[in-house]
């Protein structure tokens, strides 16, 4: 309410409560202009109904909200729905345009103010998670994989000859499949085992440049958060290697933003040698729905480069997403999460480790992944072929998601190439094992509900495994018996 609307109010309300109203929307308006003026994350999280007027506030600029307006073209935010109007604060007409995604659109100035806020925003909170000298960033709505080929054909433009993409592996799919996707030939470098950990071949990457050529290869695509045993990336070695031969690097850092580890590992990288663009999830990251990511980078004018190479305008609901929860959390909520997280992996590594034991299982030795464990199933595995698989359907369907349990020589073709011991990571890991995971939002109940519930299946293997024994034993002893008297 502005003066003039004041005034005419103190006339039918007494003046006192209507400067106390007034004073109480002020304290909304403060967090707002302190928002505008340093796009940052707010340090105490906002109220809802600051979130609420704030984008009311920006929906107002929005034209298909103007009183009045009259619109002839072809988009002109109608929305014929109200339930899905409200879903979206009215936020109707997206970001960017045809052109850049990034661009201002004149007939929505509260979505283009969004988008830039949401951007200035994100960036801080990945400064706060570790990666200090990211210069640039913005939200993207596609999810990694996409994002990830955006990146390539970006590079396409500036490397033309270039056909090769150098790949240390990991198996999932949507990752290999951004590469295929863009229209090159991943190069896939096998993973070294050390101990039980698998990490990058660093001597075969560099023997794989020499023989294909410097100017033939795209980029290196690298990894950070990753299931063990596979570790994230030899970032720092790798980035040293991209800048001896002016190779691109592109990180994928999926769910690495809630790992002070993987974002330390980014920071250091940028420092010693050269990366160009790191791509994370939006809903690993932040808990907000699938459909977002956030690529950034060091160099500004190269992240402009990819967000031009968008094409279209874009959905403005990622950045709606992220930008609620971010406001509500404040720098100091989310900080607080991360801090959990990692509290609740030591307490899961530490439980999953005596529940092994108690099984003659073993937890897997990998320090270097700060998100994820592994559990052997080596004595599941030697008993039955098909109970390392069974037992991830018993854990489903006892309502255990997350959970991830991997057979020895297990093979998939994947685009026409085929992966020994897929989902393993390596062509023939030693033994069959379980994954858990401690991503953010994760509770001490989660943990612990999930142990319980995983202590039953294997003992209910080991109890099918006895008596299928006794009844071996019986069978024996009876053939014995038979061939005496015979």
């Amino acid at each position: 309410m502005n003066a003039e609307n004041q005034g005419c109010s103190e006339r039918l309300v007494t003046a006192a409560y209507v400067r106390q109203g007034a004073q109480g929307r002020r304290a909304h308006e403060l967090r707002l202009r302190a928002l505008l003026e340093q796009g940052k994350c707010p340090e105490d999280g906002w109220d809802e109904s600051t979130i609420e007027l704030f984008l009311h506030e920006l929906a107002i600029m929005d034209s298909n909200n103007f009183l009045g307006n009259c619109g002839v073209g072809e988009r002109e935010g109608r929305v014929v729905s109200g339930l899905v109007a409200r879903r979206h604060y009215r936020l109707i007409h997206g970001i960017g345009r045809s052109g850049d995604i990034s661009a201002v659109q004149p007939k929505a100035a509260g979505s283009s103010l969004l988008n830039k806020l949401t951007n200035s925003v994100v960036l801080d909170v990945i400064k706060l998670a570790g990666v200090r000298t990211v210069t640039s960033c913005f939200v993207v709505p596609m999810a990694t994989g996409m994002s990830l080929t955006l990146c390539f054909l970006t590079l396409r433009h500036k490397r033309p000859k270039a056909k090769y993409i150098i790949w240390p592996r990991i198996d999932q799919k949507s990752c290999f499949k951004s590469m295929i996707t863009a229209g090159f030939e991943p190069v896939v470098i096998e993973n070294v085992l050390e101990g039980d950990e698998l990490r990058t071949d660093l001597e075969a990457v560099e023997a794989k440049i020499k023989a294909l050529g410097a100017e033939n290869i795209l980029c290196v695509h690298s990894t950070t958060s990753c299931f063990a045993p596979r570790v994230p990336d030899r970032l720092e070695e790798l980035a040293v290697i991209c800048a001896n031969y002016d190779i691109p690097h592109i990180v994928n850092n999926a769910y690495g933003v809630q790992s002070s580890k993987c974002m330390h590992l980014i920071q250091q990288g940028a420092r010693v040698g050269r990366i160009d663009a790191f791509v994370q999830s939006l809903d690993k990251n932040f808990m907000v729905p699938v459909g977002g990511a956030i690529i950034a980078g060091f160099n500004e004018s190269f992240i402009q480069e990819i967000s031009k190479m968008y094409p279209g305008r874009a959905s403005a609901s990622p950045s709606l997403d992220v930008l609620i929860t971010l406001l509500s959390l404040g720098a100091s909520g989310y900080k607080k999460l991360l801090k959990e997280r990692k509290e609740m992996f030591s307490y899961l590594s530490s439980e999953l480790k005596k529940l092994a034991d108690n099984h003659n299982e073993r937890l897997l030795d990998t320090p270097h992944n700060p998100i994820s464990l592994a559990m052997s199933l080596k004595h599941l595995d030697e008993n039955n072929d098909a109970a390392v698989t069974q037992l991830g359907s018993m854990l489903f369907t006892r309502q255990v998601s997350g959970a991830r349990v991997v057979p020895c020589g297990s093979v998939q073709t994947v685009n026409n190439y085929t992966f020994k011991g897929f989902m393993s990571h390596a062509n023939d890991y030693p033994c069959a094992y379980l994954n858990a995971a401690s991503a953010i939002g994760i509770k001490k109940q989660d943990v612990d509900v999930f142990l319980k519930r995983l202590d039953k299946c294997l003992k209910t293997f080991r109890k099918e495994a006895k008596q299928e024994k006794s009844i071996n034993e019986i069978s024996d002893a009876n053939a014995a018996t038979e061939q005496l008297e015979d």
